[in-house]
């Protein structure tokens, strides 16, 4: 390898329904053994914190502030390790309650995100997000997040890479349901194939991290992957339905060496924007 190389660590974990003490610690010490194998960059699931639910009355009960004890508790595992943590939880702003993620690096918050498509009963719980898609500056490289059903939407992905991401990390709890199929013969679930096409049109790294099993009467796919941005699984699919913990070292600069494939082949340079462009907080991208 030559370029940047981080290690990047995938945490398959479920979170048990409202039990956030129990959950917080879960994720402190799984987050920590993936430290402890090297990563730099923890990626945790979506809603991990309170457990993947959708109940609002009884989230609004657990539900923190941004600067609340699960950031607090992320940035001190980060400056104790030197490295990021990226992972859900269940957040209050007033009366609203966000389907959030953030980054933590050892010098706190870095990037703070709301879930902007919200999928089946989340709709009844949570505010959409208004935070945007918000792209990172960190030691190893720029970063943007996004969460779980985000991915169905194309245009996610293409933002941040735009926005000069080179490795979106996404909390997920990928549900069977929405598909016909579970997994596929590798073990892949259709979300998971989904973060393949798209890490290798939008030349990106995608960091995926899924709850896995049953929990609280769903049942989620596991399947967490890290797709390079050729579209070639770096890491898993981890096993469908066990806890699983997995660390792979990439060299982030293939993200940019991705966006030239001949001289002739350019998927980012080819873009047709005097035909069609994508406009982003009034910026046309």
């Amino acid at each position: 390898m030559s370029g940047t190389v981080v290690s990047v660590g995938l945490v398959q974990i479920s979170g048990q329904p409202f039990e956030v003490d129990l959950n917080r610690e879960l994720a402190d010490r799984s987050a920590s053994s993936a430290f402890e194998q090297g990563a730099d960059i923890v990626v945790l699931p979506e809603m991990i914190i309170p457990g993947y639910v959708a109940d609002r009355e009884r989230l609004m009960a657990i539900a923190e502030p941004i600067d609340g004890p699960t950031v607090g508790a992320w940035t001190k595992l980060a400056a104790r390790v030197d490295g990021y943590v990226v992972g859900g939880f269940c957040e209050a702003d007033g009366d609203a309650i966000f389907n959030t993620a953030v980054a933590v690096g050892p010098e706190g918050l870095i990037l703070h995100y709301r879930k902007v498509h919200l999928f089946d009963d989340e709709k009844l719980a949570f505010q959409p997000g208004d935070l945007g898609f918000p792209v990172v500056e960190t030691r190893f490289g720029r970063i943007g997040v996004c969460v779980c059903y985000d991915l169905r939407f194309v245009e996610v992905v293409r933002i941040m890479a735009l926005n000069g991401a080179d490795m979106i990390c996404v909390p997920t709890a990928w549900l069977s349901g929405f598909d016909e199929e579970r997994w596929d013969d590798k073990g892949m679930p259709p979300q998971a194939r989904g973060a393949v096409l798209q890490a290798n049109l939008s030349q990106v790294f995608i960091a995926c991290a899924s709850q896995a099993g049953e929990h609280g009467g769903r049942f989620f796919l596991g399947g967490s992957c890290l797709v390079d941005p050729y579209g070639a699984l770096a890491a898993g699919p981890l096993p469908g339905s066990e806890f699983a913990t997995h660390v792979t070292e990439i060299e982030i600069s293939a993200a940019k060496r991705a966006q030239v494939r001949s001289p002739l082949i350019a998927p980012r340079a080819d873009r047709r924007t005097d035909v069609y462009q994508i406009r982003y907080q009034g910026q046309l991208l």
